[in-house]
């Protein structure tokens, strides 16, 4: 018969058990706190970059911004009827922003797709920045570099009022006008050019004629804009045939006011 002592004595074995296994319970919960320190981490993570925290998500994003896409789906706003009996080829393609933007581009091209006009009509959105320079549109619509210089070349009398004229210089000079008219309200700003003619009355003309003739199709939502159409359609006048020698009596379409020029 065994003893108190026997019964109630602990082996070696047994007090190795159980330190082994407190070790693990201590183990356990050290490696539970550490994923759940992780996790807090992780979701505060997530909650700032949410919030636009985090520096090197402000930094991207303006890169992740869309800019301008084509408008498959809209429908053309505006026409202008032939200039003459040639046969020119002409596109039309319209450009979205997201800010709201707008543009309707018209591009005439002769033979082997050689350029010959312009015509964009821009209703300006949130993405109009007023610090970019007129002469940067004009360069990218005519093909050249951004920072090409331009002259000023005197203005035209149109059903829209004096639109301005200019023309590259130095190296990137070609026989080509570029124009600019702006309106503030409603916000829109009609740009292009013209290659036509021999001469520059006769460009001068080509310009005058094609923005005369220039009709608005559809203003969608924006009664500004057929208001604005409307009173021009009211100073309509006819076109003069390029190169003709008799010039109008205003003095807006004298070549004379070349003398206008400066630099851009």
């Amino acid at each position: 018969m065994q003893s108190p002592e026997a019964r109630t004595a602990v082996s070696p074995t047994q007090i190795h058990l159980t330190l082994a296994a407190f070790a693990d319970e201590v183990v356990g919960t050290v490696a539970r706190l550490f994923a759940y320190v992780g996790a807090l981490l992780l979701f505060a993570i997530l909650g700032l970059a949410a919030l636009g925290q985090l520096p090197a998500l402000r930094d991207d994003e303006p890169a992740s911004r869309p800019g301008w896409s084509i408008a498959g789906r809209s429908h053309p706003a505006f026409a202008v009827t032939r200039l003459d009996s040639s046969e020119k080829t002409v596109s039309y393609a319209i450009l979205r922003h997201p800010e709201g933007g707008r543009k309707d581009v018209m591009r005439w091209t002769g033979e082997a797709d050689k350029p010959l006009a312009q015509l964009e009509i821009y209703r300006e959105g949130g993405e109009f920045d007023v610090t970019r320079p007129a002469a940067a549109d004009l360069a990218v619509q005519m093909s050249l570099a951004t920072d090409a210089p331009f002259e000023q070349a005197g203005l035209i009398d149109t059903k829209f009022g004096p639109v301005a004229l200019f023309r590259p210089t130095g190296t990137a000079k070609v026989a080509c006008l570029g124009f600019l008219k702006r309106s503030e309200e409603p916000a829109l700003q009609i740009s292009g050019f013209s290659c036509q003619g021999d001469t520059l009355p006769a460009r001068r003309a080509a310009i005058a004629c094609t923005l005369n003739r220039l009709t608005l199709l559809t203003s969608g939502n924006e009664p500004k804009l057929a208001e604005l159409f409307a009173r021009a359609e009211l100073k309509r006048r006819g076109c003069e045939p390029q190169g003709s020698s008799q010039g109008s009596p205003d003095w807006l379409l004298d070549a004379a006011n070349a003398q206008l020029r400066g630099a851009l």
